[in-house]
């Protein structure tokens, strides 16, 4: 008996009972797509923002504590501490090891330019290929570090290229007031010898760059007489935004419990992966860009509000929308609900028929939203992030039950219009 009425129901008040599977299709599949991202977006987000800069910078002990006493620039004749070129490639073996998207070091002096006025040079990596105390292979410097420097002439120093050692690239301010365009040949000048090079490109960085050359890492360490020396280390790594327990840590890591510290050094924050990079390199100081590190986490934050918010509205939206299809194929149905009631049918009996058919729908409505949903985050992840989201088994059973309350909490106004409902009023008018 109750099978055939709610298979009445679903065939003769079809076209409502698709608007239904349709109104729950369409906060399905929004709060699947939504959740999803959400799910996803850590990782999507903290790569595009390592295309703007490095999150951390290692820098030599020594020479960290003579700048927080003297304020030396890592350009003065005064620094003399320098961290280890063939120590980079540790940054790769540390835990966090995948975390660490690009690096590139810095090694900055002054030269003379073709015997005229003092011009900054740093040397740094490009694309140099680096082979890993692990036996795997990477390609890092400045080119990904610095991926919004718009190229204004000429084109990228490339380290593969034989050429590359007799080659810089310059400032477009510092160009503009020399005069000079790609593929001019210059001599600099260092402390320890010199080298006629030719301007692969111009470049403009949009700050203080601008003003600068910038060399392979080799030539500056041959003009200034420091083989296998750097000054700096600008690393880019995907992080965790800092809670509590980070923020301790980052004050005193040895003042926390062994259960807490276990905690802190296997999780990505931003804190445990400089401490990582500090045991691995010798006389290192690691620090966070905090700005940058902070911006990140609100960044991260802030978008997954949104997201939330964005699905939170989805549903609403089709809790309404429910309510009022619901409420109307009830009132369509008062005369066949009143008669039940006539016969002897019990409230919960009705009320039982009525949230099953009900539920049936969500059911159908479920199943072809979650597909949707889907799609729809692959959409986001194409658009925005330029890669596909992951589907995390985790939200399958979370949007079924939101799905499950959102139905229940549409339906009230239904059920309590079927609880008033009395069988002698609605016959009555019926006749």
């Amino acid at each position: 008996m109750l099978f055939r009425m709610i298979r009445g129901v679903l065939f003769h008040q079809k076209g409502k009972m698709l608007l239904i599977a349709l109104t729950i299709a369409l906060g399905a599949s929004l709060a699947t797509g939504m959740l999803n991202v959400v799910l996803g977006v850590e990782e999507k987000v903290n790569k595009e923002l390592k295309n703007y800069g490095a999150n951390i910078v290692v820098k030599p002990k020594d020479s960290s504590l003579l700048s927080d006493i003297y304020d030396v620039g890592e350009g003065s004749e005064l620094n003399t501490a320098y961290l280890r070129e063939d120590e980079l490639g540790k940054l790769k073996t540390i835990f966090w090891a995948f975390n660490i998207v690009d690096f590139t070091p810095f090694l900055d002096t002054q030269v003379r330019v073709s015997g005229g006025d003092p011009v900054s040079v740093t040397g740094t990596w490009f694309n140099h290929h680096l082979d890993l105390p692990t036996g795997e292979s990477l390609d890092a410097g400045v080119i990904g570090m610095r991926s919004w420097w718009d190229i204004t002439e000429g084109r990228w120093l490339d380290e593969k290229d034989e050429n590359a050692a007799s080659e810089v690239m310059a400032g477009a301010a510092l160009a503009e007031r020399r005069g000079w365009h790609a593929g001019d040949v210059i001599r600099l000048t260092g402390s320890h010898g010199e080298k006629d090079v030719t301007l692969a490109g111009i470049y403009d960085a949009g700050g203080s760059e601008d003003e600068q050359l910038f060399a392979t890492l080799d030539l500056v360490q041959f003009l200034t007489d420091r083989d296998g020396k750097v000054a700096s280390v600008e690393v880019s790594a995907l992080t965790t935004p800092d809670n509590e327990l980070a923020r301790r840590a980052a004050r005193n890591p040895a003042a926390l419990s062994s259960r807490d510290y276990e905690t802190w050094y296997c999780t990505a924050y931003v804190s445990a992966i400089c401490y990582q990079i500090q045991e691995v390199m010798t006389g290192s100081v690691a620090s966070a860009v905090r700005k940058v590190a902070e911006s990140e986490g609100t960044i991260l934050d802030k978008t997954k509000l949104l997201m939330i918010l964005i699905t939170a509205l989805s549903l609403v939206g089709s809790a309404l929308g429910i309510s009022n299809l619901v409420t109307a194929s009830v009132m369509e149905r008062s005369q066949e609900i009143g008669l039940l009631k006539a016969i002897g049918a019990k409230d919960r009996s009705i009320t039982g028929v009525v949230m099953t058919e009900i539920l049936i729908t969500a059911l159908l409505g479920f199943a072809a939203g979650y597909l949707i949903g889907f799609g729809f985050a692959q959409l986001i992840g194409q658009s925005v992030f330029g890669s596909s989201i992951d589907m995390d088994p985790k939200v399958a059973p979370i949007v079924a039950g939101l799905i499950a309350l959102v139905t229940m909490a549409g339906s009230l106004p239904a059920i309590r219009m079927v609880l008033r409902l009395r069988p002698a009023e609605v016959l009555h008018g019926g006749h």
